[in-house]
């Protein structure tokens, strides 16, 4: 039987890559988006997965939409919390907006969702999670007390999660990138991302497919005893 796979924040940068990842290797995907129409449309057409739009930071849109999804497929067998935004400022000039909707959107979303699932997970006995962090959530980033607390936050919540669930036959895992070649860091002042792919080993940005790749391997039966563990993919930009 075809395993359901749900992606947050999947139809663009990362989350696509993922996504695409995933159908290909013949899970029936849904991926979910906040805001871009456009962009969620054309990616569907593209690759042929369902997108579904909602706010992962709105507790009861999530849990009706969850349950949308349940009502289709039955199950949810592998959840990819890949939503997150950035709003930057240095910590004393940080308003609280930002701070409150950085917190919500990467880290309450993760509550959300994951809490939804958690529970069909345990009574199949069976479920794959994985959470997107950040490289910058372990070592931290000037300008970034709100990013880097929610990325941090994420590990801590996935190996939390995969001690209470592992009895269950679920794995709990956590992926942290590090610069990879997406939107969001192309939209990076050209001298400063000039600096900062001058600061990894590797000497360039990373690829979106790279961490797809890893995504894969880790929802698969291969990856089966791997749970509660943390994966750099960063370049060597950050070695812990």
């Amino acid at each position: 039987m075809t395993k359901i796979a749900l992606v947050t924040g999947g139809t663009r940068g990362i989350g696509a890559s993922i996504s695409s990842n995933l159908k290909d290797s013949g899970y029936t995907v849904v991926s979910n988006y906040a805001s871009n129409d456009e962009s969620a449309e054309k990616f569907s057409k593209e690759n042929n997965i369902e997108v579904m739009k909602w706010d992962v930071s709105n507790y009861e849109q999530t849990k009706s939409c969850i349950s949308e999804i349940y009502n289709k497929y039955s199950s949810i067998d592998i959840l990819i919390n890949n939503a997150g935004i950035t709003q930057d400022a240095p910590l004393h000039k940080m308003t609280v907006e930002k701070w409150n909707k950085v917190i919500s959107v990467n880290l309450n979303s993760v509550f959300n969702v994951t809490s939804s699932v958690i529970n069909k997970m345990r009574e199949n006995g069976f479920g794959r999670i994985i959470n997107i962090s950040s490289v910058n959530g372990q070592k931290g980033q000037f300008g970034q007390t709100n990013y880097a607390a929610t990325k941090s936050a994420l590990i801590g919540f996935t190996k939390s999660l995969a001690l209470e669930s592992a009895s269950k036959g679920i794995t709990s895992n956590v992926i942290c990138p590090g610069y990879i070649n997406t939107e969001m860091v192309a939209a990076i002042r050209e001298d400063i991302l000039k600096s900062i792919i001058d600061t990894i080993p590797s000497k360039r940005l990373g690829e979106a497919n790279e961490i797809a790749e890893m995504v894969s391997y880790l929802v698969s039966e291969k990856a089966s005893y791997i749970n509660g563990a943390t994966f750099s993919v960063n370049g060597g930009l950050w070695m812990d």
